[in-house]
C-alpha cells in the first residue's frame, strides 16, 4: 500500500504557509482540489480536524498548530539529511543556531565567532546569549556551551569537554589598602561578600575545598547579592567587598590592575565548560566547521 503520510504533508504545509488552497496548489505545481483532497485525507487519518476553512482563508485549529509545528521539524530534518549527502562536507551555509551562556558568551565565545563568520559568508548565524537551560532539539540549536552539567547526557547528544573554570577569591587594591588583606579562611569571613544571586532569589554560597579534596559550599553572610555576573563584578571593583567568582570572569580586571587575587591557596576548581550537540547534524558542513572554530574556546 502507498504510504501517503509524507506526500500529504507538504500539502497541508504549503497551504498554511499560503493561506489558501489555491496559492498552495500554484505552489506546489498542482490543482488546488489537489491540495484540498490531500489535507482532507489527512485529517480523516489523523482523526482531528487540522484547518478551518472559510471561503476567503484558512486557519489552524489548536491540534493543526500543534502538527505544524511537527510537520516543520520533520521536514527541516530531511533537509538537513540531504545536505549532508549533497554538500560532502565542503562549504558551510545556511542557518546555524548556537547557545551560549550570557556572560561568557559575550567575553569569550565572541572573540571566536567574529573570524568564523568573516570565513564563512554563506552562514546565517543565529546566536542566543542566555544563561537559562536551552532544549537543544525542543529550540533547534545546533551547537550549545554549557558551563556547568554533566557529561551524563543521552545518546542522541554529542558533547566535548573543554576545561574547568577556577573559582578565585578577589578584591580590588583600593579596597584591600584601606581594609587589609585577609591571610587566612577565618580572616576572609569576616570582610564583607559580593555574591551573586540566582533566579530563585538565594544567594550563591562560596566554594572550598576540605582537607581530603572534596568541594565544600559554604553559607555566607553578605553586603551584596546582584543577580548579574558584571554588576557583581563592577561592585567588587568599585571596592565594596570581596567575592568569588569564576577566572574567566575576572582575568581581564586582573591584568588591568583594577582587581588582585587573594588566598591562592583557597582556589577550588569550579564548573566544568563544555560543548554540546544533536549527533545527527554534527556531520553537516556548518556543523562541523563551528565545533572545529570551538575548540579554540579555553577555560581558566
Amino acid at each position: 500500500m502507498h504510504d501517503h503520510r509524507l506526500k500529504d504533508i507538504l500539502p497541508f504545509v504549503a497551504s498554511v504557509e499560503c493561506g489558501s488552497f489555491t496559492a498552495a496548489a500554484e505552489r506546489l505545481h498542482v490543482t488546488g482540489s489537489a491540495v484540498s483532497k490531500s489535507v482532507s485525507r489527512l485529517e480523516t487519518r489523523l482523526g482531528s480536524r487540522l484547518l478551518e476553512r472559510t471561503t476567503r482563508s484558512l486557519h489552524l485549529t489548536d491540534a493543526g498548530s500543534a502538527y505544524y509545528q511537527t510537520c516543520l521539524r520533520i521536514l527541516e530534518d530531511l533537509a538537513e539529511a540531504e545536505a549532508v549527502l549533497a554538500a560532502q562536507r565542503t562549504i558551510p551555509s545556511g542557518r546555524l543556531r548556537l547557545a551560549v551562556p550570557t556572560t561568557f558568551g559575550r567575553l569569550n565565545v565572541m572573540p571566536v565567532l567574529m573570524p568564523f563568520c568573516q570565513q564563512h559568508p554563506e552562514l546565517a548565524l543565529s546566536l542566543s546569549l542566555s544563561d537559562r537551560f536551552v532544549d537543544l532539539f525542543e529550540e533547534g540549536v545546533d551547537v550549545a556551551v554549557r558551563i556547568g552539567g554533566t557529561p551524563d547526557l543521552p545518546a542522541s547528544l554529542g558533547w566535548r569537554n573543554m576545561g574547568r573554570e577556577q573559582m578565585q577569591f578577589c578584591a580590588s587594591p583600593a579596597y584591600l589598602a584601606r581594609e587589609g588583606r585577609p591571610d587566612n579562611e577565618a580572616a576572609l569571613l569576616n570582610h564583607p561578600a559580593i555574591l551573586y544571586e540566582r533566579v530563585d532569589g538565594t544567594a550563591k554560597p562560596w566554594l572550598f575545598t576540605t582537607e581530603d579534596g572534596q568541594p565544600h559550599w559554604r553559607e555566607v553572610p553578605y553586603r551584596l547579592a546582584l543577580g548579574d555576573v558584571d554588576a557583581q563584578l563592577q561592585a567588587v571593583i568599585a571596592g565594596l567587598g570581596v567575592a568569588q567568582m569564576p577566572s574567566w570572569l575576572i582575568q581581564r580586571a586582573v591584568a588591568a590592575g583594577e582587581l588582585e587575587i587573594i588566598l591562592p591557596q583557597l582556589q577550588p576548581d569550579g564548573l566544568t565548560l563544555s560543548v554540546v550537540w544533536p549527533r545527527r547534524k554534527q556531520f553537516l558542513p556548518k556543523v562541523d566547521a563551528l565545533l572545529s572554530a570551538l575548540n579554540a574556546l579555553t577555560i581558566r
